[in-house]
């Protein structure tokens, strides 16, 4: 278009020639390398963006307003704004008002949920893991693996989110596709420790329960739900009991079976039921990271310009030479 627009505009003006005569763009030149764009000529396109270089007609043309000398003003191109465009009031994006795309809202919400709801989830897993509460000690004994796998979701929740912020914050897409990504391994997790606690309490809990006490706790395991649930033994103190201050032959404490199978089948709901209720919020998550982290800014694509209109040294010496006269 722009090497038509040449051919137009060789008669009348000031100096002569206002254009430089550039020919089509037909490609890559044969010795240039693979990024080197290039004319017939071996001159860029963008020898046709000279701000000092206008044809006769769009100098004649007229924008009907009338300058202060009373004289009609001529309808000149928009130039590009060189450092004015980095003065304080200057529109970027967006106009004057609007600074932020609806696109970045809806991810700044998303992920201040994703955040929201992992540093809780962490804070309840640092809490049992440190024993801040009663009875967390049966967790931290009994259900380990799903402790170990919460804690691997919550700080994957954490460290996503600060990913996202980094990218809502910066207009970083690349830290956005990172944070896309971090999504969905973080979904993974969060669901591993519903469906294992889910599974367990449902199928058989009273055989896992059993096979739990008798092969998999261990001396120190049973002792520690003992002091727990002020119990002594599996059925009585003669039956697979580990001897303590509180447990021993005598002892009048009841079995552990009843307490120990209750507390599992509570604490194994809570923990399937609120994994399960995070997921539907983690889901709109990671389709709000899908489809708003490349909408981050108001720029389409990676801002490039095209390698038709990209400089080479002989374009720039063509450019240059223009200005000095």
């Amino acid at each position: 278009m722009l090497a038509d627009f040449n051919e137009n505009s060789s008669g009348g003006g000031i100096g002569g020639k206002l254009h430089l005569d550039v020919p089509r763009y037909t490609g890559l030149s044969p010795g240039s390398g693979p990024s080197t764009p290039t004319s017939t000529s071996g001159l860029s396109l963008s020898v046709n963006y000279l701000p000092s270089k206008f044809s006769s007609n769009i100098l004649k043309s007229r924008t009907g307003k009338k300058s202060p000398g009373g004289a009609p003003e001529i309808a000149m191109p928009k130039q590009g704004g060189g450092l004015a465009a980095f003065k304080a009031g200057e529109q970027r994006i967006g106009g004057k008002k609007l600074k932020w795309t609806k696109f970045k809202w809806i991810l700044l919400v998303a992920n201040l949920a994703l955040s929201l709801y992992s540093l809780g989830a962490m804070v309840l897993i640092l809490l049992t893991w440190f024993d801040a509460w009663q009875n967390a000690d049966i967790i931290r004994v009994a259900n380990r693996p799903e402790l170990i796998v919460s804690t691997i979701a919550a700080s994957l929740g954490m460290l996503t989110s600060v990913i996202g912020w980094a990218g809502i914050l910066l207009n970083n897409r690349m830290f956005l596709a990172i944070y896309s990504l971090m999504t969905w391994i973080t979904f993974a997790f969060l669901v591993t420790p519903g469906y294992i606690t889910y599974r367990k309490n449902t199928y058989n809990l009273e055989g896992k329960v059993n096979a739990q006490w008798s092969r998999n706790l261990g001396a120190m395991g049973r002792m520690r739900i003992q002091d727990q649930l002020s119990c002594c033994g599996y059925y009585s103190p003669y039956v697979e009991a580990t001897v303590s201050q509180t447990c021993y032959a005598r002892s009048i404490l009841p079995g552990c079976k009843k307490p120990f199978w209750q507390y599992e089948e509570k604490i194994l709901t809570r923990w399937f039921t609120i994994t399960f209720a995070i997921v539907p919020a983690h889901l709109l998550v990671m389709l709000a990271a899908l489809l708003c982290s490349n909408h981050v800014t108001y720029r389409f694509g990676k801002g490039m310009m095209p390698e038709a209109y990209r400089l080479n040294m002989g374009s720039m010496a063509v450019i240059m030479d223009q200005y000095a006269k």
